[in-house]
C-alpha cells in the first residue's frame, strides 16, 4: 500500500462536517442527518455554545430574576404588605447553572438519537488537497463542512489599557458566586446594557462607561435616546464620552480611572476614580472564533475583523466550505444561525437549490428595563434608502395601565416607520413593559408586507399596550 493510500485510509469519511455544536451547527446537523447525511459535529467545549452556556438562556435567567426585583417596589401599590425579601444571587446561581448542564444533556441526547456522531475537540484544518479536518489526531472529511464556531466576546490588552485583564467578559459574569456591591460596565451595545440592567436592578451599585452620549447607537434613535434616559431612571450611573484609562488592584477591590472628553472643547480632559469596584466587565463587542481552525491553508476569505465572508447561500469562497452564525460577522442572533443553518441543509441534501435565509427584517430583543422589540429599518435607514419625502413616522409615547397606580413609572414608546403612498410599515420599534413578548406577532405582519392601512384595520385588543399599534394617527 503507498503511503498516499495509507493517509486516505486513515482518514474518516462523512456526508456532512460541523465545526461548532452551537445553535447554527447543531441545527443543520441535525437538519441534515433527517435528509439522510452521514453527519459529525465536533465541539471543543459545551453543546449549545453561546447561547445556551454563556449567553441568552442563562442571560434570560437573570433578567427574570432582576424583573422580580422590580416588581417588588410595586407589590405595595397593588396592596400587599411583604417585609424583608432577600435576594440569594447563590441560590439562583445553582437552580440557572443545573438548567444550563439539563439542556447540556438534551443536546447531546438530541445527537445521539439522530445518530450523528459527536466528536469532543478542537479542528483544525489541515494542507491535503482534499478539504480536511484533524480533531486529536484523527483526520476527518466530507464534501460539505459546515464552520459554526460563532463567536467570544472581545477584551483589551494590558498594554492598550493597563491593568485590562483584571476585568471580566460576559463570559465571566456567569461564574460570579456572589452578587458585586460595586460594579463597572464598559460598551454601549446590548449586551452591556443587559448586564448593567441587570446587575443594577438585583442590587449592585452600578455604573456604565461609554463613549459617546448614548447607548444602542445603531438603533432607532428613538429607542437609543429612550434607553439611555431609563438606564438613569434606574439608577445607573452613566459616565458619557468617557473611556478606561487604567484599572489596578488594591486591597479594597479595583480602582479604574476613567477619562472624560468634553465633546465642546477639544483638548479638555477630566480624569476621576472609581473605587472599590468588585466587578469590571468589558462588553466592548465580539470577535469571530477562528484561531487554531487554520483556515487560511483553505484560502478562506475573510473581513478585517477575521468574520469568514459567505454569499447569500453561505457558501465561502472554496467550495464544499460554508459558514453560519455568528463567526460571519452578520446579525449576531441564535435563531438566525439556526435558521441559516436548516436552509443550508435543505439545499445541500434535499436539492432545494434556492433554499437561503432572507436577513431583512430580522426581529430582536433587548431584553433591558424595560425591555426593547425593533424590527425592520431604522428611520435613518428608510430615509437612506428611500428618501425623506417617501418616509412617514408614527410614534407615540404613554405610561402602560400597570403604572396607572404605581409610584414607579415607566413609559412605553413606540414607533412605525412606513414607505411609500401605500404606506408599507418597514421598521417597528418600542420600549416598555411586554414589549419582548408583543414582537413576534408584529414581525410575521411586517416580514408579509403590512402597510398602516392593514394595521388601522386590525381590531384594538383592550386594555393592552399592544394595541397603540393599531391606534396610531
Amino acid at each position: 500500500m503507498t503511503s498516499d493510500r495509507a493517509s486516505a485510509a486513515e482518514t474518516t469519511r462523512f456526508d456532512f462536517l460541523v465545526i461548532g455544536g452551537g445553535s447554527g451547527g447543531l441545527a443543520g446537523a441535525r437538519r441534515a442527518a433527517e435528509l439522510g447525511a452521514n453527519t459529525a459535529v465536533i465541539e471543543s467545549h459545551k453543546l449549545g455554545g453561546t447561547c445556551v452556556n454563556v449567553g441568552c438562556v442563562p442571560k434570560k435567567v437573570m433578567w427574570n430574576a432582576a424583573v422580580h426585583a422590580e416588581y417588588l417596589h410595586d407589590h405595595s401599590d397593588y396592596g400587599f404588605a411583604i417585609e424583608n425579601s432577600h435576594f440569594s444571587w447563590e441560590t439562583l446561581k445553582a437552580k440557572r447553572d443545573a438548567y444550563v448542564s439539563h439542556l447540556n444533556r438534551i443536546y447531546r441526547n438530541n445527537l445521539d438519537k439522530a445518530k450523528i456522531e459527536t466528536i469532543q475537540g478542537h479542528a483544525r484544518f489541515t494542507d491535503d488537497s482534499e478539504p480536511t479536518v484533524e480533531v486529536n489526531g484523527r483526520k476527518l472529511t466530507a464534501p460539505h463542512i459546515l464552520i459554526a464556531t460563532g463567536g467570544q466576546p472581545s477584551v483589551l490588552s494590558d498594554d492598550e489599557v493597563p491593568g485590562a485583564s483584571l476585568g471580566i467578559t460576559s463570559d465571566g459574569f456567569f461564574e460570579l458566586e456572589t452578587l458585586p456591591k460595586r460594579s463597572v460596565i464598559v460598551g454601549a451595545g446590548y449586551i452591556a446594557v443587559e448586564m448593567a440592567g441587570i446587575l443594577a436592578t438585583l442590587g449592585s451599585k452600578t455604573s456604565l462607561v461609554i463613549r459617546q452620549t448614548g447607548v444602542l447607537r445603531n438603533f432607532d434613535a428613538f429607542i437609543s435616546a429612550n434607553c439611555t434616559k431609563e438606564l438613569q431612571n434606574n439608577g445607573i450611573d452613566l459616565w458619557k464620552n468617557s473611556q478606561v484609562k487604567s484599572v489596578s488592584k488594591t486591597d479594597k477591590g479595583l480602582e479604574v480611572t476613567i477619562i472624560t472628553k468634553d465633546p465642546e472643547k477639544k483638548n479638555d480632559e477630566k480624569i476621576s476614580i472609581i473605587e472599590e469596584v468588585e466587578c469590571l466587565l468589558w462588553a466592548i463587542g465580539r470577535q469571530p472564533n477562528i484561531s487554531g481552525l487554520n483556515i487560511g491553508s483553505m484560502g478562506l476569505d475573510t473581513d478585517e475583523r477575521g468574520h469568514i465572508i459567505v454569499d447569500e447561500f453561505q457558501n465561502t469562497s472554496r467550495p464544499g466550505i460554508y459558514a453560519v452564525g455568528d463567526v460571519c460577522g452578520k446579525a449576531l442572533l441564535t435563531p438566525v444561525a439556526i435558521a441559516a443553518g436548516r436552509k443550508l441543509a435543505h439545499r445541500l441534501f434535499e436539492g432545494k437549490k434556492d433554499s437561503k435565509l432572507d436577513y431583512s427584517s430580522i426581529p430582536t430583543v433587548v431584553f433591558s428595563h424595560p425591555p426593547i422589540g425593533t424590527v425592520g429599518l431604522t428611520e435613518e435607514e428608510a430615509i437612506k434608502s428611500h428618501g425623506k419625502e417617501n418616509v412617514k413616522i408614527y410614534k407615540t409615547s404613554f405610561t402602560p395601565m400597570y403604572h396607572a397606580i404605581t409610584s414607579r413609572k415607566s413609559p412605553c414608546i413606540m414607533k412605525l416607520v412606513c414607505v411609500g403612498k401605500e404606506e408599507k410599515v418597514v421598521g417597528l420599534h418600542m420600549q416598555g413593559l411586554g414589549c419582548d413578548e408583543m414582537l413576534q406577532g408584529f414581525a410575521v405582519a411586517i416580514k408579509m408586507g403590512a402597510t398602516k392601512a392593514d394595521f388601522d384595520n386590525t381590531v384594538a385588543i383592550h386594555p393592552t399596550s399592544s394595541e397603540e399599534f393599531v391606534t396610531m394617527r
